[in-house]
């Protein structure tokens, strides 16, 4: 891969904080300490040899649980922490968007806080004046932008800083949990901004919580675990897996090392197996069939949960719930469902299966290399009748019954 085409290479970055153990006021105490080895500080890992590269034109989404270092990412790309090791390489210009307001002044008006953060983020006044229009018009706060920044009400002040970020015309921009700012009508002006980004070209790094958003916006992720790379690749196999880490419960043990507890992943469900029976390519007025298999290593309450994914959208074209079938206790498990597929045209389908507990915690998912592809092609209208193909949309109805094979 050229590295013309590579917008941000995170390269074997590690980092790491000095968190003080004790405090002394005695230049004689920290001496002997020091002569004694102790160091009165111990040093806290954020970051563990992190690699992986972000393509121009990427969505790229990092997701973790709190405290997994994403924000330390974030801050070692935005220039704002150096690594301890590794480096990281900028090729754009980068406008990040860490934290709420940071960088504006509440005795400036809204207008002064615009070219004063635009100047931050490396613009000159001329580029300010470009955009100024552009934010003004997103942040729907024209008439405010003479008032005195601590005058706005706090959505305000969210808007307004958004509105400078997203609109601030850089190669690279960089959101760190920033999906759920301003009231609804706004959320929704910002989902259509992150649609329209996506499919514009420019490079886009996204940390968030919301996985659903992973899976709309992002065509690749990671997933940090404890300062290290545990996932990378597909968002949906990204998002899926972060569900079940949170789903799944975590045993302690009596062991430790530096003062961490050792952390073991209590698996309740194993060897989820997929597997297409039907042909493909198949015509409409065939059926979709699959078999699921899959082992409960305890006396639970399991559920089916799939959905056909239509691979060039994005979109579910059908999902299923399926809460009826009698999954009680552990063992092995293999089902088979069918179902037609009337009035569709010509789709890609990615099927994704999800097996998941009594409180529809995540218990296992197929991953990509796991998730079988269907090919559904129209052979009873002619290619040029576009009304006929254009009418013919529709969805895959909810007609489909299971069988029990093995319980």
């Amino acid at each position: 891969m050229s590295n013309n085409n590579i917008a941000v290479k995170v390269d074997h970055v590690s980092k790491y904080f000095k968190l003080p153990t004790e405090s002394t006021h005695s230049l004689r105490t920290a001496m002997v300490n020091r002569f004694r080895g102790i160091k009165g500080y111990k040093e806290q890992h954020v970051l563990r040899d992190i690699h992986f590269d972000v393509e121009k034109g990427d969505f790229f989404g990092i997701v973790g649980r709190n405290g997994s270092g994403k924000s330390t990412l974030l801050k070692i790309i935005s220039q704002i922490y150096v690594p301890e090791k590794g480096t990281v390489t900028v090729n754009g210009k980068l406008v990040s968007f860490i934290e709420l307001g940071v960088g504006f002044n509440p005795e400036l008006t809204g207008r002064e806080n615009v070219y004063m953060n635009g100047a931050m983020l490396g613009f000159t006044t001329e580029e300010v004046d470009a955009m100024y229009d552009d934010i003004v018009e997103f942040a729907e706060l024209k008439e405010f932008m003479n008032q005195k920044l601590k005058n706005y009400s706090s959505g305000m002040q969210v808007r307004l800083a958004f509105s400078v970020a997203i609109k601030a015309e850089g190669d690279i921009l960089i959101l760190d949990e920033v999906l759920a700012v301003g009231d609804e009508a706004f959320q929704r002006k910002c989902n259509d901004y992150f649609l329209e980004r996506k499919n514009s070209g420019k490079t886009t790094i996204l940390v968030t919580h919301d996985m659903a958003a992973v899976k709309k916006y992002c065509n690749k992720a990671v997933l940090i675990e404890d300062g290290l790379v545990k996932a990378i690749g597909d968002p949906d196999d990204v998002a899926n897996q972060y569900s079940f880490d949170n789903a799944v419960p975590v045993e302690t043990t009596d062991n430790k090392e530096d003062d961490e507890e050792e952390k073991q992943e209590v698996l309740k469900v194993d060897n989820l197996e997929v597997k297409l029976l039907s042909k493909s390519p198949m015509t409409p007025k065939e059926t979709i069939m699959f078999d699921i298999s899959y082992d409960v290593l305890d006396d639970i309450e399991t559920h089916i949960v799939f959905s056909l994914t239509d691979i060039d959208r994005n979109i579910w074209i059908y999902n299923d719930n399926a809460w009826d079938i009698p999954t009680q206790g552990s063992g092995h498990k293999k089902y088979r469902y069918t179902c037609s597929i009337p009035n569709v045209n010509d789709l890609k389908l990615k099927l994704q299966v999800t097996i998941l507990g009594k409180s529809k915690e995540m218990l296992a998912f197929a991953n990509t290399a796991n998730a079988p592809l269907v090919v559904i092609n129209r052979d009873d209208i002619p290619l040029d009748d576009l009304s006929a193909l254009d009418s013919a949309s529709g969805i895959i109805q909810r007609n489909g019954k299971w069988d029990i094979l093995s319980v």
